[in-house]
């Protein structure tokens, strides 16, 4: 509506290209996050922004796959994105995705270029984890251990062979070279199913257990490798700041 706010940066994650602000307009309404995890592929979304200064500027369209991995500014995969074909431009960067009924699923972040409709969005599980961390410290310290993976589901009968918690894990798409993955012996295809003794069921709950605290302490993650389950140490480190 026009209206012009002074605000103040609360910190900011260039891992995944989110940031807070603060500003002191008790009157704003504010929108519903939606859990992530509930989406579908063809599902109808909604894509807000600005773009080349056109002010809230609207475009839909479906969710084209879920789970895909991509490089932040800072050069880490974020993983668990939203791609969709709504179209973006730049000026919809950091706009909500939203669902038919209102709700915010993702942060608009990235196109590709010269393709079309190839478009990214931060799942809004997320931005939630993210920002509530922002909130409190204004910023995020975590572990890393060096792989880039997606959601997949676990065959049922390798989860009753091994009585597995979850039917779901995360299949290890890439082990980055001479990382923690690397050296504890993680291969491409290898499903973790267990870290620091929880399960783990997809990208979101890995990256929750990915903290500070575990830098440099020894942990034990599980993995499905084909149809034989391994337990492999690994020793997290503290993910690479940007310069």
């Amino acid at each position: 509506d026009g209206r012009e706010y002074p605000a103040r940066l609360v910190g900011d994650d260039p891992d995944t290209d989110l940031a807070v602000v603060r500003l002191d307009a008790p009157n704003l309404v504010h929108v519903r996050l939606a859990d992530s995890e509930n989406l579908r592929v063809g599902q109808i979304v909604i894509a807000i922004g600005n773009p080349f200064g056109f002010q809230a500027s609207v475009t839909a369209g479906v969710i084209s796959a879920l789970g895909r991995s991509m490089h932040a500014q800072s050069g880490r995969l974020i993983d668990n994105i939203i791609q969709t074909d709504a179209a973006l431009n730049p000026g919809n960067s950091g706009g909500p995705l939203v669902n038919s009924a209102g709700e915010v699923i993702g942060v608009n972040t990235a196109m590709i270029r010269p393709a079309q409709g190839i478009c990214f969005a931060i799942a809004s599980n997320t931005a939630r984890f993210v920002a509530g961390w922002l909130i409190k410290d204004g910023k995020i310290r975590r572990s890393y251990i060096g792989v880039a993976g997606q959601n997949v589901p676990i065959h049922r009968r390798v989860v009753r062979f091994y009585n597995l918690p979850r039917e779901t894990g995360v299949l290890v798409v890439s082990v980055e070279n001479e990382s923690p993955a690397a050296t504890a012996g993680l291969r491409e295809g290898d499903v973790i199913v267990s870290f620091n003794g929880e399960p783990v069921s997809n990208i979101h709950e890995l990256h929750k257990m990915l903290m500070a605290e575990q830098i440099g302490v020894e942990m034990k993650i599980v993995i499905v490798r084909h149809t034989e389950k391994l337990e492999l140490s690994i020793f997290p480190e503290e993910s690479r700041s940007p310069d």
